[in-house]
């Protein structure tokens, strides 16, 4: 035990943030050092591993026969246990290194409506890629510490994090998520929004990488003065040519494709405002809602279900990093964060 205590202060114990679009790290002492697409591109003639991250990221696509562009997660929670591995250890390996004797303790984020199974996998996946131990921590649980929100406290914490394939809204109070729902309507669910209508309503074929720019270029979940105007080029297929066309695309139609996933978010925090305690709810009344992930910069969604819910909302400060700042932190102060992990 002595050894090991010695080793462990070469070792760079991190929190991780496996996402279904992207995956940071966070290093103890250091902050967050790494954000890649959470993507890899493999060879089918041989299982090699071409690219991971980012790199792979821009091949989704355009790619020929042979090579094929993975996303390891969907929905949150890992669809292929094989290449997630890879990914991991590529990614932990970026950041500790190829130190032999020394594994790092890592914290990473799971969805909150992961089941027993799932969790026990998702912990294993962490072990195999090169960690030395390994804990997990509900996402909203860690968006809230990376909001700087309070959780200890009795008082009610409200916090509503949008990530790439789910979200997550929950009530936390006493370390404890006291009630919450996972919803598989995020980021993803908003970019297949955007191709299904112009689909339908262009008769042109794009891929999400487009949608996803567009989303980002003229998306927005109410309208504001002169959004209406924006309008951005989409570059696709013709459905009844085969052919290249591109089609200019308005603010308004943009918030038009991804109307009915923005209203399940908000249905979602009505429910569970409405299994809320009577006196953490009325809190919440002057604390509010907090937004964090990727989801939580799009335009007017803070204004749009502060309309919706009656409460005061929020973007957090650095709602992309949130969630991987909350479960780095648990590791800067183990003796104040130490009851937030979840069962494994």
């Amino acid at each position: 035990m002595i050894w090991r205590r010695a080793l462990s202060r070469y070792s760079r114990d991190m929190g991780i943030d496996l996402g279904t679009a992207n995956t940071l790290v966070y290093v103890r002492g250091r902050g967050v050092v790494l954000n890649e697409a959470s993507v890899v591109a493999i060879d089918q003639t041989d299982g090699q591993i071409l690219w991971v991250g980012s790199e792979a990221k821009r091949l989704l696509g355009r790619t020929p026969a042979n090579i094929e562009v993975v996303r390891p997660l969907k929905d949150g929670v890992i669809a292929d246990f094989d290449v997630a591995e890879v990914m991991l250890r590529y990614f932990i390996r970026q950041v500790h290194g190829r130190r032999a004797l020394v594994h790092p303790r890592v914290v990473m984020g799971i969805p909150s409506g992961v089941t027993e199974v799932e969790r026990r996998a998702m912990r294993e996946a962490i072990i195999r890629a090169g960690a030395g131990e390994a804990y997990l921590i509900e996402e909203p649980m860690a968006s809230a510490i990376g909001a700087g929100l309070p959780v200890w406290e009795a008082a009610g914490n409200m916090v509503l994090d949008i990530g790439g394939g789910t979200s997550e809204v929950a009530v936390i109070a006493l370390s404890r998520v006291v009630t919450g729902r996972s919803m598989r309507i995020a980021g993803d669910e908003v970019d297949e929004a955007i191709v299904t209508f112009l689909q339908h309503e262009h008769g042109l074929a794009i891929g999400l990488p487009t949608a996803e720019r567009l989303k980002l270029q003229i998306g927005s979940a109410s309208a504001f003065d002169g959004d209406d105007q924006f309008v951005a080029v989409a570059a696709g297929r013709d459905l009844a040519t085969g052919l290249p066309r591109s089609v200019e695309v308005g603010a308004p139609e943009i918030r038009e494709a991804i109307v009915g996933a923005v209203a399940g978010i908000s249905e979602s925090i009505r429910l569970t405002l409405e299994s809320t305690p009577t006196e953490l709810a009325s809190e919440l009344m002057d604390r509010g809602l907090v937004l964090t992930g990727g989801g939580a910069l799009l335009r007017g969604i803070d204004m749009l279900l502060a309309q919706d819910t009656g409460l005061p909302v929020r973007v957090a400060e650095h709602p992309l990093t949130c969630v991987v700042e909350g479960a780095g932190r648990t590791l800067e102060d183990p003796e104040s964060l130490g009851d937030v992990f979840a069962p494994s």
